[in-house]
């Protein structure tokens, strides 16, 4: 099944690659399948189209640990905690402020 929503979300981001949606729902395709690097790539396409709020920088952050790349885990939720704090979210940033310091 989830290939299909893959193959999919593929297309729509082959035809628009500035798709925001279309980056977010195949980086979020891609962790299910744990293909990280992939979902990686993904959300940092992502994020050079939209300001987040917040929450992709989760994601971002455990495709990171998946991999066993903690300093980028910890970036990734400090760059998390600013776009939450940015948009009004500060129990999301409190959230990864605690992650990080489970890190440590």
């Amino acid at each position: 099944m989830s290939t299909s929503i893959l193959e999919s979300l593929k297309a729509l981001v082959e035809k628009n690659p500035a798709s925001e949606l279309g980056r977010y729902g195949l980086a979020n395709e891609y962790m299910k399948l744990e293909m990280y690097p992939e979902a990686i790539e993904q959300i940092n396409e992502y994020l050079k189209l939209k300001d987040d709020e917040g929450a992709v920088y989760r994601m971002l952050a455990e495709g990171y640990m998946k991999l066993g790349r903690k300093d980028e885990a910890i970036e990734a939720y400090k760059k998390g905690i600013e776009s939450a704090n940015r948009h009004g979210h500060p129990t999301m940033a409190e959230e990864f402020e605690d992650a990080i310091e489970f890190m440590d």
